[in-house]
């Protein structure tokens, strides 16, 4: 026979599994709020609103965007960490303060992302490009490569920043290929793509988005796409990892949603499904494609390896290229 404490004890229990599965089936009951570890009006920031407006109508409350910028993606992850873990605080992060930073930034980084955070989806991905200035004479990565190998430290390529994927994707091509070429680090894109298009550079890997209008307006030539295979996104060029040495080569700028780590596996299911429902939208996926943006989707465990295997993958390139921050 139970005893009059095992009884009390097993009511405990059982209110509080009852209370636990019934706060679980009314979540979500407030509003949600995702946070960018970027300024309004970038493409993190838009694809996060135009997940964000859809997400809501799934989820049946508002879903409120907050900017918090700064530090590589540092102040928003450490807004995050001190969120409590129930779901409604959610964080859009990418390769870089995901995969690349636990590197760059090594003891100092603010945050661990595979210990603060937990995966709920692989949302987006923008496939960048090989572009060249008009003036060097090349049509493909493979004459490119052979130029640059004819011409040993004479030619240089724009980067976003040091660390950054534009960075990144060249110095990988160039552990692959064996070419000698000099990096000139601009503070953003925007500037990088300008000074190329103007010759004061005559390479960079670009978001392709950003740079084909250049193409297009006869400023720069595009030469090879840096996803596994061709993108429909940009149909008429080959994949990078086509050309000779480049084997595996593979460079997009993927996006993630993730909440902080003890948000229950209910609560992650449920975010999961939800935001896999949005990305199969018509609308939203013929809007972000007019982007240049690639729409993804999955399960928390497909985000989870892709984020340990770029982490591998960035950490080797960033210490055999001896990149910091300096």
């Amino acid at each position: 026979m139970f005893s009059a404490k095992s009884l009390v004890k097993c009511l405990a229990i059982g209110a509080a599994l009852t209370f636990s599965m019934t706060s679980r089936a009314e979540y979500p009951n407030k509003p949600i709020r995702v946070v960018v570890p970027y300024a309004a009006g970038g493409t993190t920031d838009a694809i996060s609103r135009m997940i964000g407006e859809k997400l809501s109508g799934k989820l049946g409350q508002p879903v409120v965007v907050e900017n918090k910028p700064g530090g590589s993606e540092q102040v928003a992850m450490s807004y995050v960490k001190l969120a409590p873990a129930d779901g409604y605080t959610i964080v859009i992060s990418t390769v870089g303060g995901l995969s690349v930073n636990p590197s760059l930034y090594g003891s100092k980084l603010s945050y661990n992302p595979q210990k603060d955070l937990v995966p709920v989806v692989l949302a987006a991905s923008l496939p960048s490009v090989f572009f060249v200035n008009p003036s060097v004479p090349v049509k493909t990565l493979d004459e490119l490569t052979d130029y640059l190998k004819k011409n040993p430290g004479k030619v240089n390529y724009g980067s976003s920043g040091p660390g950054q994927p534009s960075h990144l994707a060249m110095e990988l091509y160039k552990s692959l290929t064996g070419v000698d070429v000099n990096h000139v680090p601009y503070k953003g894109g925007a500037p990088a793509l300008q000074d190329l298009a103007a010759g004061h550079v005559q390479v960079m890997v670009a978001i392709g988005a950003e740079g084909m209008p250049f193409v297009k307006a006869g400023k720069l030539k595009a030469l090879a796409v840096t996803t596994a295979t061709r993108t429909p996104l940009f149909p008429e060029l080959v994949p990078a990892a086509e050309s000779k040495g480049m084997k595996g080569f593979e460079m997009p700028t993927w996006y993630g949603y993730l909440v902080k780590t003890g948000t229950s596996n209910a609560i992650v299911h449920r975010l999961n499904v939800a935001f896999n429902e949005v990305l199969q939208d018509k609308d939203l996926r013929k809007k972000m494609n007019e982007m240049g943006i690639e729409v993804l989707g999955g399960t928390p465990q497909d985000l989870d390896a892709r984020i340990k295997q770029d982490t591998v993958k960035w950490g080797k390139v960033v210490h055999d290229a001896h990149i910091t921050l300096e």
